[in-house]
């Protein structure tokens, strides 16, 4: 195999992986304000796609989002590709998690905190 197959290869699977899943929403600069000022909270996945602790969060993150999907929303923002979105909520390391009610960032986790760690940033949202 050539160096061009093997890296389109590569590049494949890493967008795969990237990929959420149905029960989440990928956001962009477009649709953000809109999203984090619904009625339900929202979870937002800050991420990139070279971050290593980013995609070690992805199947936990997705696997939340089937499991309280119901009360809550679920959203992933690539920070590479909306800069201005991480700027402006002072995004400087990732994987960073921001809990959005009503528009307004109202608690956040910073880094692979594992499964019970985003849960517990979750269930504190939810009165659990």
């Amino acid at each position: 195999m050539s160096d061009p197959e093997l890296e389109e290869i590569v590049k494949r699977k890493m967008q795969q992986m990237n990929k959420p899943s149905d029960s989440m929403i990928e956001l962009g600069e477009k649709n953000f304000d809109d999203v984090v000022s619904g009625g339900k909270p929202v979870l937002v996945d800050f991420w990139a796609s070279w971050c290593g602790p980013c995609q070690f969060m992805l199947p936990i993150f997705d696997k939340l989002a089937k499991k309280y999907g119901e009360k809550m929303v679920f959203a992933r923002l690539n920070v590479d590709e909306n800069q201005s979105v991480a700027a402006r909520y002072d995004v400087y390391a990732i994987p960073t998690f921001i809990v959005f009610q009503d528009g307004k960032a109202v608690d956040r986790a910073i880094g692979a905190v594992g499964e019970p760690g985003l849960e517990s940033l979750i269930k504190k949202q939810l009165n659990f």
